[in-house]
């Protein structure tokens, strides 16, 4: 079966963050212009319509912060914490996103 909503969320999210999360420190010119293309053509082709529609406009109001890899990160993390208030989820703490999509908890544990 095709994903629902919420599979396609959550593996959405751990893609996008995990792109940003190996991003670049100090992009080119050219990352940072082909990452603001990647988003926007993701934008455009993501299934579930209702989700693209507000991702555009999002991406419209807010453009991607594409300057650094902490830049990107932390925008891809506050477009997260947008929807999840929309959702009524959790906010995730953003100076956790290295941690999270990209080193690991110290301890080396990963529920």
């Amino acid at each position: 079966c095709p994903p629902n909503a919420q599979e396609l969320g959550r593996a959405t999210w751990t893609y996008l963050h995990s792109v940003a999360a190996y991003y670049p420190e100090k992009p080119t010119r050219k990352q940072q212009k082909d990452m603001q293309s990647f988003l926007r053509i993701f934008s455009e082709f993501y299934p579930c319509k209702p989700c693209a529609k507000y991702l555009v406009k999002e991406l419209k109001e807010h453009p991607p912060q594409v300057e650094t890899k902490s830049a990107l990160s932390n925008w891809v993390c506050q477009l997260h914490n947008e929807v999840n208030a929309r959702l009524g989820k959790p906010i995730f703490d953003c100076s956790k996103v290295d941690e999270r999509w990209r080193t690991g908890p110290p301890n080396g544990f990963c529920d």
